[in-house]
Formats: structure tokens, C-alpha cells, sequence
């Protein structure tokens, strides 16, 4: 199984080992483009692997800061109270780069940059960039998504 992003569509499709079509969601990818250095706000692109799963039974819209969760719900009252937050809910994929100097070590590690895939409030629109970098999804679909894939599981993103 391997996950294929476009940047383009804005949009996460899962395939099988033979390449058959699984599953497939809309996303939001990055407001600032596709890039992997470091601070760029960017999608990173190339081969990458989910490197870590974390949440695994959590409660739908769980607050994660620090990849650990804050013992919060997101409501609509806590959106008013922190209007500028990144908000990181219900599950995180983490991305770790294959690609040595593209996007994995040094000023381009997609790890380093704790970049993910993750749920997003649903006030957040798919399918148009809107991140800082990560691939938001809706909760229900990442916990879907989550609960498909092993870790390891192979994550091609291109702008194509």
C-alpha cells in the first residue's frame, strides 16, 4: 500500500500493492507552495514513509500540540480564544523524506520540520492550500486513513 498526493488536485489517494485504487480524500496542502527547507512554511515534495502514528484512539477532534494531546476538545468557544492556532486534531501521520539532500537532512528534513498529515477543525476548507506545510485532512477521513496504513507505508507528493 502507498499513499500519492497531488498538490495539483489537492488530493490523497490510496493505493494498493498493485496500484488499485483504495481510497481517496480532499486535502489541504500548503498556503505557501510546495518547498522542503526548512522555516519555508512549504509542502516538502518527493518519497517519504510515515515514520510515526499517534493518536490511535483518541476522541474526534482531540487537540495535539507538540505531537502529545493538550486534554482539550476543539469547540467553537476554544476557536474564538486561539484564532491564530495551527490546529493539529485527532491524528497525526508523521512524515519522515527518503530522499537524502531533497528531503531528508539538513535544511530539508521533512521529519525536522515536523511535517504531517493530520485532522483539521471543519471550518478549514479542502481542497485548496490553506496549511503551514502539513497535509490537513477532515477528521473523519483521517481516522480512516489512519487505521488503513501501517507504519512505514510509502508517501509519493508531487505538484504534477
Amino acid at each position: 500500500m502507498h499513499l500519492d498526493i497531488s498538490i495539483k488536485q489537492q488530493l490523497l489517494t490510496v493505493l494498493d500493492k498493485d496500484g488499485e485504487l483504495l481510497a481517496q480524500f480532499q486535502v489541504s496542502t500548503a498556503a505557501n507552495g510546495v518547498g522542503c527547507q526548512k522555516d519555508s512554511g512549504c509542502t516538502p515534495l518527493g518519497h517519504h514513509i510515515v515514520r510515526a502514528k499517534i493518536g490511535e484512539g483518541a476522541q474526534m477532534n482531540t487537540v495535539f500540540v507538540g505531537r502529545r494531546p493538550t486534554g482539550e476538545i476543539l469547540t467553537p468557544d476554544l476557536i474564538k480564544q486561539f484564532p491564530k492556532r495551527d490546529w493539529i486534531l485527532t491524528r497525526i501521520l508523521w512524515l519522515s523524506g527518503t530522499e537524502i539532500g531533497k528531503n531528508r537532512l539538513g535544511k530539508v528534513d521533512t521529519m525536522q520540520r515536523y511535517i504531517y498529515i493530520h485532522g483539521s477543525p471543519d471550518s478549514v476548507k479542502m481542497g485548496e492550500p490553506g496549511s503551514h506545510g502539513c497535509v490537513r485532512m477532515r477528521n473523519s477521513d483521517i481516522v480512516q486513513l489512519f487505521d488503513m496504513l501501517p507504519i512505514g507505508t510509502k508517501v509519493h507528493i508531487h505538484d504534477d
